[in-house]
């Protein structure tokens, strides 16, 4: 871009001003010793009028070097107003029109940073149902002792006058159920502690949900080898149910045990409140309910959402093995006896934490599952031979 010719010439006059001036003081001085005022007042007018061109100049020049603006690319709906043959479509004077539009191309910005969200993306957290479904009660021993109901002989029958009355026969046993210890660690640095509050929130819940995962596992199915949790179908702690398979019919023969479980529970005296199985074999039987019209009126939910059977509310627990269930009068059969809910403990004295700057973190948790009555809980595989 080339400069204005008017500024380049009242520049050049300037300067030839300036000269004359300067040679005029020039005489002056050497004739009078000194500039006389009027001349001393054309250099100083002369060198303020120069400056503010050369301002001008500068601003010119800089102006030649910046980039002109973008222009905005244009919409496909603005390119088809703008086209030529919209108007004369719009007002009726031509049946259609076509035009081309331009493809826009677009881009991203590698200088834009990326927005960090504060939260922290978990994993999977499986639900935990079946010790919310029994009883539970705190302790503040390390053993639960109780007497339990061995074996009741009843002998009651009608006596006549005179006579004497039939003797029954009732047993105990001692039963000695001691606490167990679930427990886990893992370390992380003091920085991310201290720096990270979300993220240490974070592994405060996944370790203390670690503790409970495995304590569901141990109500249904632990073995009561110290140190393990005697569970539910430990041997002992329920009854089997005792129902061959011929007995089941030619066709939803899961529902069909299930339903005969509930009846001789009934006839031994124990109504049931609950049906326990495994997540995947509920699935099967739901969906052979619903793909049955036979089936179909056996199945309702609760408000909750909880499935349920008969009347019965379906505890799906992950902790049950597969093929296998329970039905019983859980709340009378079991109690949970809590000696130390979950509980995660912080320690940088572990091994060589306190030079590394790293801390433990413990969670543990102390319990054991008291059975009471198994013969209140019938059940066994859920495929009988």
């Amino acid at each position: 871009m080339e400069l204005n010719k008017e500024l380049m010439a009242a520049l050049d006059g300037i300067e030839s001003k300036l000269n004359l001036f300067a040679q005029k003081s020039a005489e002056e001085g050497k004739i009078a010793g000194s500039q006389s005022a009027e001349t001393k007042s054309a250099l100083e007018v002369l060198g303020t009028k120069q400056r503010e061109l050369a301002d001008e100049i500068l601003q010119i020049k800089q102006k030649s070097v910046q980039r002109p603006e973008p222009v905005a690319a244009e919409s496909w709906g603005q390119q088809f107003i703008k086209g030529g043959g919209y108007a004369p479509y719009i007002t009726g004077n031509v049946g259609r029109f076509q035009m081309q539009v331009k493809n826009t191309i677009t881009g991203s910005d590698t200088t834009v940073a990326p927005a960090r969200s504060g939260r922290v993306v978990g994993g999977d957290f499986t639900p935990l149902t079946l010790e919310a479904f029994l009883p539970s009660t705190p302790t503040s021993s390390n053993a639960i002792e109780f007497t339990k109901e061995n074996v009741f002989t009843n002998s009651a029958a009608e006596v006549a006058e005179g006579s004497d009355s039939a003797e029954s026969a009732l047993t105990w046993t001692l039963v000695n159920m001691p606490i167990s210890t679930v427990a886990h660690w893992l370390k992380i640095s003091r920085q991310l502690a201290a720096d990270a509050p979300a993220l240490a929130a974070y592994i405060d819940t996944r370790m203390r949900y670690g503790v409970n995962r495995k304590v569901e596992a141990q109500l249904a199915v632990g073995d009561g080898t110290a140190p393990n949790i005697s569970g539910i179908f430990d041997a002992g702690n329920y009854t089997a149910h005792g129902i061959a398979n011929a007995a089941l019919g030619a066709t939803l023969k899961k529902l069909v045990l299930i339903r005969k479980v509930m009846g001789d529970l009934w006839s031994a005296g124990d109504a049931p409140d609950g049906i326990l199985i495994n997540p995947a074999d509920w699935a099967t039987i739901e969906t052979e309910l619903l793909t049955t019209a036979a089936g179909q009126t056996r199945l309702s939910y609760s408000d909750g959402g909880t499935p349920k059977l008969w009347g019965l509310p379906v505890i799906q627990s992950i902790g049950v093995a597969a093929d296998t269930f329970a039905v019983g009068a859980f709340r009378a059969a079991y109690m949970v006896h809590n000696r130390q809910d979950v509980t995660v403990q912080m320690s940088d004295s572990d091994d060589d934490n306190f030079t590394k700057q790293l801390v433990t973190l413990l969670a543990s948790r102390r319990l054991a599952l008291a059975t009471e009555r198994p013969s209140a809980c019938r059940g066994g595989d859920l495929t009988p031979a």
